[in-house]
Formats: structure tokens, sequence, C-alpha cells
């Protein structure tokens, strides 16, 4: 991957952008991560941040009371709460021999680098979710949106069985690579935007 800390930082700080100008008015809105309005994507990503940031600081995984689906962690300061958890998460993943070895993430073992690409995933598809359901511009780079394909869709077949991934969404070769991105991991790039 190239310059994990460039890319760790400009997208930790793009995703923490749009979680910023999210309005609370906004929280019912749907995304286009299908299963998910802004309030479950919010909490999604705020049930599952403690595991990667565990997992990055190589550190237990937190104890958890219910399901994702069974808690919500919207209430209070979650923005705030995001922030935190973004940010300590990029502080770890980029301190000296993180991208190297093995971490641990919800029980399985895996490369350090497998995280750090989980990670930006993350910040990158649904920080593109949250700003389409939100109104709000959001751009990757040619160079961050080609370091997460390869991986991705050598992911992506387990991906769709477990659900963590819709179907693929054909994306013609000749598109912007985040878009052929978007297409891999089963989201419309169109989505969102007036016809």
């Amino acid at each position: 991957m190239s310059d994990p800390h460039f890319l760790l930082r400009s997208s930790a700080d793009r995703f923490l952008e749009v979680v910023r100008a999210v309005e609370p008015g906004q929280l019912g809105a749907p995304t286009p991560c299908t299963e998910y309005d802004v309030r479950a994507l919010v909490n999604h990503l705020l049930y599952w941040g403690p595991f990667l940031e565990a997992a990055a600081r190589r550190r237990p995984a937190p104890a958890v009371e219910g399901a994702e689906r069974e808690v919500d962690l919207t209430g209070g300061d979650w923005a705030g709460e995001l922030e935190r958890l973004v940010g300590s998460m990029a502080d770890a993943l980029v301190q000296p021999g993180a991208q190297e070895g093995v971490v641990t993430m919800h029980g399985s073992e895996l490369p350090a680098e497998t995280l750090t690409r989980m990670v930006l995933g993350e910040w990158v598809l649904h920080g593109w979710d949250l700003a389409r359901a939100t109104g709000q511009a959001f751009t990757v780079d040619d160079d961050l949106a080609t370091a997460l394909h390869g991986p991705t869709a050598e992911l992506a077949e387990r991906a769709r069985a477990m659900k963590v991934f819709g179907p693929e969404v054909p994306v013609p070769a000749s598109a912007p690579a985040f878009d052929r991105l978007l297409g891999l991991v089963g989201r419309d790039p169109g989505w969102g935007i007036p016809s």
C-alpha cells in the first residue's frame, strides 16, 4: 500500500468532515448502504469502532452488551465519540511497526496491513454513504481507491456470502477507480444523484 500514513490521515480527516456536517434531522435519512439509515450506520460505526481500535492497538477486544442491532449508541455526543475513535485508530495505525505482523480482530488473526485496509474501507465507503445520504460532496483520489480495490476484490465473494457486501453493481471498466470500488461492494455510484 502506498504511504499508509498519508492515506490514513487524509481518509480520517475527510471522513470526520462528513460526520461533523450531519444534522440531527438527517439521522432518519436512507443511505446507499441499503440496510441502514443514517442513524443505524452511525450506530454501526460506533459499535464496531472499539473492536477496530483494540485490534489496531493490539489489545483485547472490548466487552459489549448485546449485538449491534440491540443497542443504540447514537444518544449524546455521538459525533464526538466517533471523532475520538477515528483519531485513536489513525494514531495507532501510523505508529512504527503498526503495519507489521498480525493483529487479532473479533477472535481471528489477520495481517496488520489487512486491518489497515479494513479501517480505510470503513472510512471511505461509509464516509461516502453518509455524504450521499446527507447531501455532501465526497471525493476519493485514484491512489486510495486503487489501493483498496485489489484487496477488496479478493474478499468480495466471501463478504457477499456473509451479507457484508451487496450484489456487485456493474460499472464500466473506464469509470473512475472509486466508482469501480463502489460497484464491487454493491453500491451504485449514481445513488442520490438527481437524474
